[in-house]
């Protein structure tokens, strides 16, 4: 980005009135200030020659819209999540396209994601795959690791869902996840001399960190190949990863091999719970802060990310190499389909820690390039609290004691709530921050990283 030219002397008169409003504006100025000063790194490194770290962080279906509802919940309207403290922010166009390449202007999670992880659009359901001939495109994380990095995947998601999917598998479909569910992918089956199922993928990429849910997935039986007849954990284990399941054994996890971590059979049940909006509206409600039905040993986002880059940056101190970390949050998605707000404001507040996390780091670590987006906006709309919807709606009493209400209308009531087609945000901090500014596309953030990181 090219620097504005200063204006010379002689242009520079202001008039009284107009020294009055600077006045008024410098007034109101420390509010901002301090959300930009608390990360004092971000405006020296950013342009940075190259970054030793990525750190990208997905808010699955999290759009302003989401941002806002959350926002207003936890810290009041004129309070500002940690996400907002990122001083480089702009947004992207989320779009997918059909087998032509014609714009499918409503994008899912598998084409948004293949889009940064490859930068290429594809078509909806895909994963990181042509968008017309099916073929394998290379994804960031397969470049990082050819380059030397340490790679790492944290979600709230399965391993297998179409987020993390992106970066370390290609299936003509997301639903095959593993080695039982490749109806729709029979060109990417073992047997038929393909890479088999998301899952296998996953361990056979040897990606250093994998951490997320779905252990049902990798509890299926491998039918053809090296493994078969094992489990795709067993798989795992064979390639020499440490496989753990709560807490408890993620905190134990010593550095020097790959690590898998599976914390749900599906989906990590969300932190947070509540009354999901309903046809003519709920009753002013709080929401429920402890999930009765979220197990107690269950890591949050915020401890798997700070493990995830304690063990990439022991291993990069090991070999003088930086890592590529992608961080999701992908339950905000989820909540919303489910028209569950207490559920999305939850699982983004967890998101936002983790976002907490990854700025604490880059501020010890300045050669990190730090990264926060959503991979498509959702239905949240925040209406005033004397509209009567016609869809779904629910009333919140706020932190701040005040009463809001969420409208849901993408589809029928009983059909889930659709994605929309809106640009989302993209902000960040650290080297080459300075290209997530003005509206961009998803697919130069795969660009971004790559220059950032010098990937060849």
């Amino acid at each position: 980005m090219k620097a504005l030219k200063p204006r010379s002397r002689s242009r520079r008169r202001i008039p009284v009135l107009g020294a009055a409003v600077l006045v008024v504006g410098a007034l109101a100025a420390p509010a901002v200030a301090d959300a930009i000063d608390e990360a004092p790194s971000a405006r020296h490194t950013q342009r940075a020659a190259a970054a030793k770290n990525v750190i990208l962080l997905i808010g699955d279906g999290m759009a302003d819209s989401e941002i806002t509802l959350a926002r207003n919940y936890t810290v009041g309207a004129a309070g500002r999540l940690h996400l907002d403290r990122l001083p480089m922010t702009g947004s992207y166009t989320t779009y997918a396209v059909d087998s032509g390449k014609r714009p499918v202007y409503v994008t899912d999670s598998a084409a948004s994601a293949s889009g940064w992880a490859t930068g290429h659009k594809t078509v909806n359901g895909r994963i990181s795959k042509t968008p017309d001939t099916d073929r394998a495109l290379p994804t960031i994380l397969e470049i990082a690791q050819r380059n030397g990095l340490a790679t790492g995947s944290v979600t709230t998601a399965a391993l297998t869902d179409a987020t993390p999917a992106a970066i370390a598998a290609h299936a003509t479909d997301r639903s095959c996840q593993g080695p039982s569910d490749m109806a729709r992918c029979p060109a990417d089956t073992l047997v038929n001399g393909g890479p088999g199922s998301i899952a296998e993928q996953s361990v056979a990429r040897r990606v250093d960190v994998l951490f997320g849910g779905g252990k049902k997935r990798f509890d299926q039986v491998i039918t053809d190949g090296r493994y078969k007849g094992m489990t795709v954990t067993e798989q795992a284990r064979k390639e020499g990863y440490q496989v753990v399941n709560d807490a408890r054994q993620l905190k134990g996890v010593r550095p020097g091999r790959p690590v898998l971590g599976l914390f749900a059979p599906g989906t990590v049940p969300v932190e947070w719970t509540g009354t999901p909006a309903a046809v003519g509206g709920t009753a002013p409600q709080r929401c429920i802060t402890r999930n009765p039905e979220r197990p107690a040993d269950t890591p949050s986002l915020e401890e798997q990310t700070r493990k995830a880059l304690a063990l990439l940056e022991a291993k990069r101190a090991g070999a003088g190499k930086g890592f590529f970390l992608q961080v999701e949050g992908a339950s905000i998605d989820k909540q919303a389909h489910d028209a569950d707000p207490c559920g999305q404001i939850g699982e983004l507040a967890a998101f936002d820690r983790a976002v907490k996390v990854a700025r604490a780091y880059a501020t010890e670590h300045p050669d990190t390039l730090v990264i926060a987006t959503g991979d498509h906006a959702h239905a949240t709309q925040i209406v005033p609290v004397e509209a009567n919807p016609p869809g779904l709606s629910a009333t919140l009493v706020t932190d701040e004691g005040g009463r809001m209400k969420v409208s849901y209308g993408t589809n029928a009531a009983a059909d889930g709530q659709e994605h929309s087609g809106v640009q989302v945000r993209l902000a960040g901090q650290g080297p080459h921050a300075d290209r997530l500014l003005e509206v961009t596309d998803q697919t130069k953030l795969f660009t971004t990283i790559r220059d950032a990181l010098r990937l060849r």
